[in-house]
């Protein structure tokens, strides 16, 4: 797997460091000098200084032969450019952008571009009250249609002492996952769930809130 990634920063530098693990190619395209040596110096990717959004600079990163492009700066209009460079130019198979305005993913989306918006993932959590200390983690999938969620059941939890058959879930919603004293398990209807279980749960946008009132008391 050969990836370009565009921009800067720590949040460029763990994405990058994480591909890398996996044994992917990696290359990363900064404008800033000092970050680049920086990023040269602590990991094996190829690093270029300039700006992703140049078709020489993207090209010289190797965007002809990259399966996927990543464009991470904090602008979105940059964000845009660079995939819609890597995409109509070089014909990288994946384009993924980073975006700050909820405003502009649906630009995005509409462009053929994978997007990821912390703004909106934030928003979402606040707007369906969650108890954020149980959530570790959100993530959504499938451009926002799906999200996979984390979170740990405290021992006031309503869903505590039930089964899985008990919590009526709504529609289009599922325990996938509960993993106790350090092991997975895939639940089924009468699996009982216990305090300190970590579960991921599987919803849509819609129903997201729903399910997590029924897993932590929250209203709405």
């Amino acid at each position: 797997m050969k990836t370009i990634i565009t921009g800067g920063g720590k949040a460029v530098y763990f994405l990058c460091r994480a591909f890398l693990s996996k044994g992917w190619e990696v290359a990363v395209v900064n404008p800033d000098q000092e970050e680049c040596e920086q990023m040269a110096r602590k990991l094996r990717a190829l690093v270029i200084k300039g700006d992703g959004s140049d078709p020489a600079i993207l090209e010289d990163a190797g965007a002809r032969g990259a399966d996927a492009v990543v464009a991470a700066t904090p602008d979105d209009a940059t964000n845009l450019a660079v995939c819609q460079l890597a995409k109509i130019e070089f014909d990288v198979p994946r384009a993924l952008a980073m975006v700050g305005d909820p405003d502009n993913e649906e630009i995005f989306r509409m462009l053929g571009i994978t997007v990821f918006c912390a703004t909106s993932v934030m928003a979402s959590m606040i707007e369906q009250r969650a108890a954020l200390e149980e959530i570790t983690n959100l993530m959504p999938l499938a451009e926002g249609k799906v999200n996979i969620t984390e979170m740990a059941l405290s021992p006031d939890s309503p869903a505590v002492g039930r089964t899985l058959r008990d919590l009526a879930l709504p529609p289009n919603s599922l325990i996938a996952v509960v993993m106790r004293d350090g092991k997975a398990i895939v639940p089924r209807g009468d699996t009982c769930l216990q305090a300190s279980d970590r579960v991921i749960l599987i919803t849509l946008p819609d129903n997201h809130g729903p399910v997590i009132k029924i897993m932590t008391g929250e209203s709405r």
